[in-house]
């Protein structure tokens, strides 16, 4: 069973947001249209790469390799990102050829290719995370012929099926999302009775924080978490397998989640990071009740909030007037985060998103009305490749783009939420924000690096 705890979902606007789009970069949060304040067109990319891609997330997976099928020049990202990683020995490709679309034999070139690669291998994988590409969707590929002619030739080895299908961005489930779901493919039930020892936290690049609230009641309630991120050995993956309860903080890892516990006939906490007191309360509350635990006592509660309020009051006395800037990178709530701030007294003046998530729809008109002069100013907009840079010295960003964007030097260097949620989530962000007021980055050699949290040979 899956419970979800977060905020209501609706369209707050009862004309098309369609009408209202801009065609601008930028607009001011009063005329910025829900959900999406931009009209789609053509992408730019910026120089700031700190965000995971399908490449970072599949190196997770202890011992396993990766195989790309697709033409020379897509293959060029992913193998780029493997290089400077200093993983191109867990990563291989098969190139396609325009005489490959017509002959008739892209099933045999996938078997043939893999089964090469996989033979050459000084040590075997335990498991092969295989992408197939838009190519085969055009074709009508006999994708379950491929997988269960190598599953028969390789029965050591564990068969992902993947996807780099960018022509499914738009619409029904993105690469990044199937992946976060099939990457959990491999873990079967054994017909065990499930662990109550064991937690499982899916769908996320980066490990919890140990110091969050909800790693701390786990473990006070005798459990262990297991988690993709700090897998020490494919055996301990599988081991996920016994877990029974299965946590989901990351919206992208949630479609994954839900499917694996499904398949497990096991229940799943929806548990988003967020920065409302009132939100984090219900999900502790929520969290306590399925371990069978007293929840977290109201006097508890006041102490953490009161902790959370005097961090915020020491960041907001350190910025003073100094302006600050947010990207949806650095966090999947960007709004939540946004309003945090300015009801705390900072100068938010400007926030960077394509499109805003719709978990957020209270914190979207919360900042109508509290923020309504706000600049929204968009990320992949073809406009912002000339942006004006640097245009506020003075100004703080939190992420990496609006870091870029912006050309400061003082920014909080985070991508993705880092694994922080809860009270204790919001006092690290606003001491994080303190030190990037003190201390500066090299912007330039950062934002380039690929995967934040990646080794990099760059």
């Amino acid at each position: 069973m899956l419970t979800m705890i977060h905020g209501r979902r609706g369209d707050p606007a009862s004309d098309s947001y369609q009408n209202r789009q801009s065609l601008s970069e930028r607009v001011t949060m009063k005329e910025a249209a829900w959900p999406v304040p931009f009209t789609p067109g053509l992408e730019y990319n910026s120089a700031a790469h700190g965000t995971w891609n399908i490449v970072h997330t599949g190196m997770l997976l202890p011992g396993a390799h990766q195989i790309y099928v697709c033409a020379d020049n897509c293959n060029r990202g992913v193998v780029l990102t493997a290089a400077e990683m200093n993983a191109s020995d867990r990563f291989s490709f098969i190139g396609i050829r325009e005489e490959d679309l017509y002959s008739g034999e892209m099933e045999e070139i996938v078997i043939e290719g893999v089964a090469d690669i996989l033979r050459r291998l000084p040590r075997k994988p335990t498991a092969v995370l295989l992408f197939t590409v838009c190519l085969h969707h055009f074709m009508g590929c006999d994708i379950p012929y491929i997988y269960e002619e190598l599953r028969t030739r390789f029965p050591d080895q564990d068969f992902i099926e993947c996807y780099m299908d960018p022509i499914m961005q738009k619409e029904g489930l993105t690469p990044d999302q199937k992946l976060r779901a099939s990457i959990y493919d491999c873990i079967r039930d054994d017909g065990k009775e499930a662990d109550r020892g064991r937690v499982n936290l899916l769908g996320s690049d980066f490990a919890l924080d140990r110091d969050s609230e909800i790693y701390e009641m786990v473990r006070e309630a005798g459990g262990r978490f297991l988690e993709l991120p700090s897998a020490r050995d494919y055996e301990e993956y599988l081991a996920m397998g016994a877990g029974f309860l299965n946590l989901c903080i990351y919206p992208p890892g949630l479609y994954g989640a839900s499917r694996f516990s499904e398949r497990l006939g096991r229940e799943c906490l929806y548990l988003p990071a967020c920065f409302g007191y009132e939100e984090i309360t219900r999900q502790l509350d929520r969290l306590a009740e399925v371990l069978g635990r007293e929840k977290m006592s109201r006097e508890r509660i006041r102490k953490e909030i009161a902790l959370c309020e005097e961090e915020l009051e020491k960041t907001r006395s350190c910025l003073g007037h100094k302006p600050v800037a947010i990207d949806a990178s650095a966090v999947p709530r960007l709004l939540g985060l946004t309003r945090l701030l300015v009801s705390h007294g900072i100068s938010v003046k400007r926030i960077f998103a394509d499109a805003f998530s719709p978990e957020e729809e209270e914190d979207y008109l919360w900042l109508k009305e509290h923020a309504p002069e706000m600049e929204v100013c968009g990320i992949i907009h073809h406009n912002m490749r000339v942006f004006p840079r640097g245009e506020d010295p003075d100004l703080l960003a939190i992420g990496q783009k609006a870091a870029y964007f912006q050309q400061t030097a003082h920014f909080v260097n985070i991508v993705q939420g880092a694994g922080f949620h809860g009270f204790e989530g919001i006092r690290k962000i606003a001491r994080l924000i303190r030190e990037a007021a003190m201390e500066e980055k090299d912007t330039r050699d950062l934002v380039v690096r690929k995967g934040l949290g990646c080794e990099s040979c760059i």
